[in-house]
């Protein structure tokens, strides 16, 4: 289970959340302070299978959740059974609908992450719930009835994302103008049927956390709370969560656990403090001393690399997290490639040079052109002779050796390294 208790050196978890920069926007700061700090209170973050695995966005949401569970409360964790068939309105564009079985089959892999991150187990054991429960059997008639009167038009499209929309050429269907009645919705069922009293979500759903607190004044004449989160960016202003353009994604096979280590260990000095407060539960102490660190010795990456083992063993455990470690030594000498599986393996050369060649073409020098790592055959040679030819780690400084098919890692590649830090594959067909 991931995470421990607080840091003690929080009054309470409403504080040790602003130290950790989580908290951007909310209802009346003062008494939710009071109310978290008092009774143990239930509460909920919703998240929609608009794809078959949640992202580093959703991490935020989930680590946040498992924050106010050690601090003694009750999370109930939605994934958008029903919501997830519409999508939240994008900035964009509409968003297109998935089939209802892809979104059945999303809901159980997008459950399964979820759960990963709490407890189901002592007084305030997690639960899952599913809206698809609460809204499969409501026709429209009655929707609009129960629930639809209560909202008003000129307040929903004052909502920033629906602004922003019907200020575009895009526009915006009613299918997801209706989003935010269905998230309110959703607070309102949660509070009445599990006395749930507290959302949570990013700041750039403001607008949806606030209509289930509306709702619920309006239809059961009583408060509830919502805070969110702040959008998390790069020092340098960029959009955090990504990789070459593309998001870290928490599954393994969208994602390898290497590339998921890397993307963390790559973490600037200027990110790195903020990065350990939001996504370890590492103790105030311990993450000013890694400041410190940073600070005076910057060139030892001691905090990146402490920030990608813990979060990597979080989400991947900690086995997976060994083995990636062990497969960055590897490439450079410093291990067994042989102890590195296939997956592994290719998710740590993706992004080198790579060719194929026959297995007639596996001499020393053949393998360094065909590698780009030598342009010309003289300088292939030259390489070999002067000791700078590695093949799956091994030296290579005779000009007629050939590599034998056995050497082949999985029976296919090689790792051809000129120097210290020039790397290729080659993969032999």
């Amino acid at each position: 289970m991931v995470g421990q208790s607080n840091d003690s050196s929080f009054a309470n978890v409403w504080q040790e959340l602003k130290w950790r920069g989580l908290v951007h926007v909310s209802t009346d700061e003062t008494e939710l302070e009071k109310v978290l700090s008092e009774d143990s209170i239930t509460y909920y973050c919703g998240f929609d299978p608009t794809a078959p695995s949640l992202h580093l966005g959703n991490m935020v949401q989930l680590l946040n959740m498992r924050r106010l569970q050690l601090a003694g409360h009750k999370p109930l964790g939605l994934v958008g059974g029903s919501t997830g068939l519409i999508g939240d309105p994008r900035q964009t564009a509409e968003r297109v609908l998935n089939t209802k079985e892809t979104v059945g089959e999303w809901v159980g892999r997008l459950q399964a992450q979820v759960s990963g991150f709490l407890s189901f187990e002592g007084e305030n054991a997690a639960r899952m719930v599913n809206n698809l429960d609460w809204t499969a059997q409501l026709s429209a008639i009655d929707f609009l009835r129960e629930v639809g009167k209560y909202f008003r038009v000129g307040t929903m499209i004052k909502k920033e994302t629906v602004a922003a929309r019907l200020n575009s050429d895009e526009g915006i269907s009613y299918t997801e103008f209706s989003y935010q009645v269905l998230q309110g919705y959703d607070y309102l069922k949660l509070n009445q049927l599990y006395g749930c009293t507290l959302q949570t979500g990013g700041s750039d759903q403001w607008g949806n956390l606030t209509s289930g607190t509306d709702l619920i004044r309006k239809v059961e004449g009583k408060g509830a709370h919502a805070y969110g989160t702040p959008l998390i960016t790069n020092s340098d202003g960029t959009k955090f969560g990504k990789s070459e353009g593309n998001a870290i994604w928490l599954d393994p096979e969208m994602c390898s656990p290497y590339t998921f280590y890397q993307f963390w260990l790559n973490t600037a000095d200027a990110d790195v403090v903020s990065r350990l407060k939001v996504f370890t539960f590492l103790k105030r102490a311990e993450i000013e001393e890694f400041g410190q660190e940073v600070a005076e010795r910057p060139f030892a990456r001691k905090a990146q690399k402490e920030l990608a083992y813990l979060v990597t063993s979080m989400v991947h455990g900690a086995d997976a997290t060994e083995k990636v470690i062990a497969a960055s030594a590897a490439l450079f000498g410093q291990g067994e490639l042989s102890d590195m599986d296939e997956a592994t393996l290719r998710a740590a050369t993706q992004e080198l040079k790579s060719t194929t060649v026959t297995d007639e073409n596996l001499d020393v020098v053949s393998i360094l052109m065909a590698s780009g790592l030598s342009e010309t055959k003289s300088a292939a040679r030259r390489t070999v002779s002067e000791g700078g030819a590695y093949i799956n780690n091994v030296k290579y400084s005779d000009l007629a050796a050939v590599v034998s098919k056995n050497d082949l890692l999985h029976g296919r590649y090689l790792l051809v390294r000129r120097g210290k830090k020039n790397l290729a594959v080659v993969e032999v067909a």
